[in-house]
């Protein structure tokens, strides 16, 4: 029994409270207390994950000393902080069967695919931070894509390319939710996507840096894929991909319809793109659609071929409303406004060569038909301001088709500087006000297949 006055008792009883909370903190795990050597060629994956396993009991970080990590796939669990410390190299296994084969989603179908280097599956409250390095040793996985490519082209087989050259993503946070990544994180070098974010909610990427062209130039190594996921922000990244560089995915044609989730309540901002293939991507995987989208705060540098991009073909469907795009500065970007509904047919339309036998299962879904209306993506209610372009090639290249226009787009206070005007179609009640398009060589925009608010003035163009 405690005994004082009341105030003594308190107190003890306060202090007691205070160990007690000081003794439940969260307890550190270091990988090498569980084997971990850091030498860089033992492969260190049962020992990593040993140590996120005794986290996971208890509710503590796993860090590691400094060093560089050989590993195969690890596998985050509830409760675990992951750090990746200064001086503290994680690098992927050359080989893929350290990468066991599990379902998710690829390239916008659902499939068994190698699991990412490092994941967080069915979930909750995670981090994973530090300023140590995560590293795909992605060359030798690009080369097994162009090896199979080029074999695969002649065949009329472009489209199966992704997905049959099984290439590991570098973190892949799946059904997940209540997620942090970044704390000024390197990653680097990624096999495939680097960050794919599915079928997950409450995200919050924050500070992250993703370098993908070191060592080669590493085919469809996105930066940061927002995949039929809802509450995620994404900030502070800085970006050198050979891909989309942040984009937002909901499904991929028959499949992607008969999943049919949404990419929504999404915002992106204070990023910057240093190469890749736009400053921010809608698509090309459209079938899910997207909703409450903003994006804001993002600089693409020379060599950046797009600004604002949307894509998407005739198979994908899909309806994508109430998105926000402004404050987004393109120096040197080629196209800063565009859109392509008929992006990419040689991977778009998978169409099955005759003759072939005992195909994969995920070959008859992809060449699964999509009935015609089903199949036409829609955009509307896009508001698109406080654009900054210099030195670009065309101001606009925006296209979808006559019996799925794009409508209800507001454009206000863009400031570019091209080579020529460039085109738009297939446009239903746009309005463009308070802009300033110059170009080198006085063109204006050419419209076609389109109306405006005001049908008595088609402004910055002409009509054709």
């Amino acid at each position: 029994m405690i005994k004082g006055n009341r105030w003594t008792v308190m107190l003890t009883l306060l202090g007691l409270l205070a160990t007690g909370v000081a003794n439940a903190a969260p307890k550190t795990f270091v990988a090498n207390d569980y084997g971990a050597k850091g030498d860089g060629t033992t492969l260190e994956t049962a020992s990593i994950q040993k140590a996120i396993d005794a986290a996971a009991v208890a509710g503590g970080t796993v860090t590691m000393k400094p060093g560089t990590y050989l590993t195969g796939s690890l596998f985050l669990k509830s409760g675990v902080t992951f750090e990746v410390p200064e001086g503290t190299t994680l690098i992927g296994s050359e080989r893929v069967e350290d990468y066991p084969m599990l379902p998710t989603r690829i390239a916008g179908i659902e499939m068994t695919w190698p699991a990412a280097l490092i994941n967080v599956r069915d979930q909750r409250n995670v981090a994973i931070t530090g300023k140590g390095t995560i590293d795909g040793d992605g060359p030798i996985w690009w080369k097994s894509y162009w090896d199979l490519r080029a074999t695969y082209e002649p065949k009329g087989l472009r489209w199966a390319s992704d997905y049959d050259a099984r290439r590991p993503r570098l973190i892949l946070i799946q059904n997940s939710s209540d997620i942090q990544l970044g704390g000024g994180i390197l990653l680097k070098r990624s096999g495939f996507w680097t960050v794919q974010i599915l079928y997950s909610h409450d995200v919050h990427v924050d500070g992250v840096i993703i370098r993908n062209n070191e060592g080669g130039k590493g085919p469809s190594t996105d930066g940061i894929d927002i995949d039929s996921s809802r509450k995620v922000l994404v900030e502070h990244a800085d970006i050198d991909v050979n891909d989309d560089a942040l984009v937002l995915k909901a499904g991929r044609d028959s499949d992607g319809l008969r999943v049919n989730r949404p990419t929504e309540d999404v915002v992106v901002r204070d990023s910057i793109v240093r190469r890749g293939a736009a400053a921010v991507t809608f698509g090309s995987e459209t079938s899910g659609g997207f909703h409450n989208i903003e994006a804001y705060n993002i600089t693409a540098l020379a060599g950046v071929p797009s600004g604002i991009l949307f894509k998407s073909a005739h198979t994908r469907g899909g309806y994508g409303s109430d998105i926000r795009i402004h404050d987004i500065t393109l120096e040197g970007v080629a196209i800063p406004i565009h859109i392509t509904m008929n992006w990419n047919p040689s991977f778009s339309y998978a169409t099955l060569p005759a003759g072939l036998r005992d195909i994969p299962s995920y070959w008859v879904t992809l060449t699964t038909p999509v009935p015609e209306q089903q199949g036409l993506p829609h955009f509307s209610d896009v508001h698109i301001w406080n654009i900054k372009a210099t030195g670009a090639r065309a101001a606009f290249n925006v296209a979808a088709y006559p019996n799925a226009t794009l409508n209800d787009f507001r454009l206000d206070h863009l400031e570019i500087q091209a080579a020529t005007a460039g085109t738009i179609a297939n446009a239903k009640n746009w309005i463009i006000t308070d802009s300033n398009i110059q170009t080198a060589d006085g063109s204006k925009v050419t419209f076609t297949d389109s109306e405006f608010k005001d049908p008595k003035d088609i402004p910055y163009g002409e009509p054709k």
